[in-house]
């Protein structure tokens, strides 16, 4: 286990008294100084970590359409607030984003980002000309498709017409 407070204290007025000469009233003052100082960062840290404790128990009580938010999305592992879950966030809790899609029931299409992120890429996807872009590439895959089903029934058809040819001539 770590050092108590009065301890560490005691180091660390004991390196400062080594580098310069300090009156014994002077060692004892410091001293004092020193354990408030950091009985008060203890204080505060211990604060700080109920708080997370109060985050961490504050998550699961969201729904995971309410953890999308306008301008952020609270990770419901942890409670913790992004405005994207990236892959590397999900990691630390051992997941990816399909398998936190699915745990929590949200769509697989559905983006792990703020709404208002979302929308602003959605906006700078139309205004690069992907939805044309991509309108083009359908219609170009239509007409292979069509192009591909007409060459194969007209084969089917020539191969019909020459099976009733053959069985005509053997008949």
């Amino acid at each position: 286990m770590g050092k108590s407070l009065v301890e560490m204290a005691a180091d660390i007025v004991q390196a400062q008294s080594a580098t310069k000469v300090m009156a014994q009233e002077e060692i004892a003052a410091t001293l004092q100084a020193t354990y408030k100082t950091l009985q008060a960062l203890q204080m505060n840290e211990q604060s700080i970590s109920g708080d997370e404790q109060t985050k961490v128990s504050a998550a699961p009580d969201l729904t995971p359409e309410k953890s999308i938010q306008k301008n952020k999305i609270i990770c419901l592992e942890c409670g913790q607030e992004f405005k994207m879950l990236s892959p590397k966030h999900l990691a630390s809790h051992e997941l990816n984003g399909r398998q936190y899609r699915q745990k929590y029931g949200l769509k697989l299409r559905q983006p792990l980002c703020a709404k208002a992120l979302s929308a602003s890429r959605k906006k700078a996807g139309m205004d690069r000309g992907i939805p044309e872009n991509l309108k083009k590439a359908i219609a170009e895959k239509k007409e292979k498709g069509a192009a591909k089903a007409t060459k194969a029934a007209s084969r089917k058809a020539s191969t019909a017409k020459k099976s009733k040819k053959e069985s005509v001539v053997v008949g």
